[in-house]
């Protein structure tokens, strides 16, 4: 009940940012908004999770086959759930596995394949950051999309060093956790029981690796074009409120915006994104038109995520559990 009543006060405080930003001028702003271009949007965001369906598929490889095509895109919308609605969006891997643990497919190889998901958004945003710095050099970019772009490269780096030193010293994690649970007092079969699952990960992840390049290439490729449609939702958007801001940083105002709604643990970034897109796009757009920008985008990139992906997630998760309380109970 806890978190339903956190997750209520983010979203009040997610929707009150930019109403207090547009003030008396948000509403009409948002009426001349065309209901057409809004179909369009939802419909990106659902070609965006039929692409992340096939990724799933793709990267399961032979067991992939043990998933149907709605039940993937099931899976898929109930992880983006549960990604939306728990603190950094832990609530995401556990999702998965418990999902496609009843595809006969263990925790070790599903918690592989969310963590080989998210490396190729890591690579996507590193190759994003070279080309739009590559651009830079050739054209004039203002002072607070230079510091958008600065912010954002340092950012990326700092996670990529992150992931090479975990996979490169990975031993030595793996024996500095040993010392550490044994500080805590943990017992010597629970510390074997933790070592056995940690290397099961990495051989899942080893093997995941080792899928034919042929497939992880089109993973790749899939991965470009679902963050290319999401990415491309706030130009979209401005657009549609008459403002033309080019493409790079729209890109920018959302990644970082996101990127802080991650760092800030609260459920979807909720009140965290929309204060930092709104400080970002302010001086590009003006208050008014930042503001409405701010709740069409979240709108579509979030709410929408939670009224779509929530009934999915309660058919495919919450309610087989409930069935099995009842019964135990019973």
């Amino acid at each position: 009940m806890s978190r339903l009543v956190w997750l209520a006060l983010a979203l009040l405080g997610a929707v009150l940012v930019p109403a207090l930003l547009g003030g008396s001028e948000l509403l009409p702003r948002l009426q001349r908004f065309a209901p057409s271009l809004m179909l369009t949007l939802l419909g990106m965001i659902l070609l965006c999770w039929v692409i992340n369906a096939i990724r799933l598929r793709l990267l399961l490889g032979q067991q992939g086959a043990r998933l149907g095509r709605m039940r993937s895109l099931g899976v898929v919308m109930a992880t983006e759930f549960a990604i939306c609605t728990t603190p950094g969006g832990s609530g995401g891997p556990l999702t998965l596995m418990a999902l496609l643990a009843r595809d006969r497919i263990g925790p070790a190889r599903s918690g592989a394949v969310f963590a080989m998901d998210q490396l190729n958004d890591l690579v996507f945003f590193f190759c994003a950051m070279l080309a739009i710095a590559g651009y830079a050099l050739f054209h004039s970019l203002g002072r607070s999309q230079e510091s958008m772009l600065l912010g954002s490269a340092l950012m990326l780096c700092t996670a990529l060093a992150g992931v090479i030193g975990l996979l490169r010293y990975r031993r030595t994690v793996m024996r500095v956790n040993g010392r550490l649970l044994r500080r805590l007092g943990v017992s010597r079969q629970r510390k074997r029981r933790w070592a056995r699952k940690v290397l099961r990960f990495i051989d899942a992840l080893a093997q995941t690796w080792r899928l034919p390049k042929r497939t992880l290439t089109l993973v790749f490729t899939l991965t470009c074009a679902h963050w290319g449609l999401r990415y491309s939702v706030l130009y979209l958007v401005l657009r549609g409120l008459g403002v033309d801001l080019a493409w790079i940083p729209s890109f920018l105002v959302q990644m970082l915006s996101l990127s802080a709604g991650q760092f800030s643990l609260l459920p979807g970034g909720a009140g965290a994104a929309e204060l930092t897109s709104a400080s970002l796009l302010t001086p590009l757009v003006g208050s008014s038109t930042a503001a409405a920008a701010i709740l069409i985008w979240r709108a579509v990139t979030y709410y929408f995520y939670l009224l779509a992906g929530g009934p999915v997630f309660v058919c495919l998760l919450a309610r087989p559990l409930l069935e099995r309380w009842r019964r135990q109970a019973g």
